[in-house]
């Protein structure tokens, strides 16, 4: 990532909270000039039995963040197993429960948003924007992954579009509906319409956090190298800039 110019990293937030505690995080980010700008929660959204507990787990990881200077945390919506999910059930204790999530967060000084996935609480388009017309935007924001609502069956430059004025994080991604990479790409070679939520995104808040990422599978075309310089080369083909100067 240094070599390549990106300007700061994610990861999940376990994995930030245990090299904090061996003491090897500081060492990386001062060493490769490559901050640390949020972290990746999967939370559960389901139980309000394991609420209080989620939370303690995400401040503990939030007050880490703050150490390191970042200031986010990407929320993915667990708890939910997609066989005979009833959405429209879970629906308000899904939103009471992001709200709590933001608010505690808030509190301590750090951002969140939904992270939708496939194959967790929050999927499709309908459930997105259930979700995301009933929670309280003063806390809880919009931080999509756009390969996974093309995945979801959305159009995920038009979901964008609708909730640009929220959307202040974001994982930046293509979809080939392959055999690889969870059926992802490196960017530029999918079907998702990039250059469409990236021209909304410069209108809309052109200080949110872009974060290009993809997932590993087994027998990679490329290695993760090479879909970080491919992605690199088609922002750059954009007029983006990624380099440190």
């Amino acid at each position: 990532m240094s070599e390549l110019g990106y300007k700061g990293f994610e990861t999940f937030g376990h994995v930030v909270e245990d090299w904090d505690k061996k003491g090897t995080l500081e060492k990386l980010i001062s060493q490769y000039k490559t901050p640390l700008i949020s972290a990746y929660a999967p939370l559960n959204v389901i139980d309000p039995s394991v609420r209080k507990d989620e939370i303690a787990t995400i401040v503990r990881w939030g007050n880490i963040l703050k150490k390191y200077g970042a200031s986010f945390i990407v929320i993915e919506a667990g708890g939910a197993k997609r066989t005979g999910y009833d959405f429209a059930a879970h629906r308000a204790n899904i939103v009471g429960t992001l709200n709590e999530y933001g608010k505690a967060l808030a509190d301590i000084g750090v951002g969140c948003g939904l992270h939708q996935h496939t194959g967790t609480a929050i999927e499709t388009r309908d459930e997105v924007y259930a979700v995301m017309e009933s929670v309280d935007t003063r806390v809880f924001k919009f931080a999509p992954d756009v390969g996974q609502l093309q995945k979801g069956g959305a159009d995920a430059a038009k979901v964008i579009k609708d909730f640009a004025s929220i959307t202040v994080h974001m994982h930046l991604k293509d979809f080939v509906n392959g055999p690889h990479m969870g059926g992802y790409s490196p960017l530029g070679i999918g079907m998702v319409d990039l250059k469409s939520i990236l021209e909304t995104m410069e209108q809309a808040n052109p200080k949110a956090n872009i974060m290009h990422e993809l997932d590993p599978s087994r027998n990679m075309p490329y290695t993760p190298r090479q879909t970080a310089e491919i992605s690199k080369w088609y922002l750059q083909r954009l007029g983006y800039m990624l380099g440190n100067s």
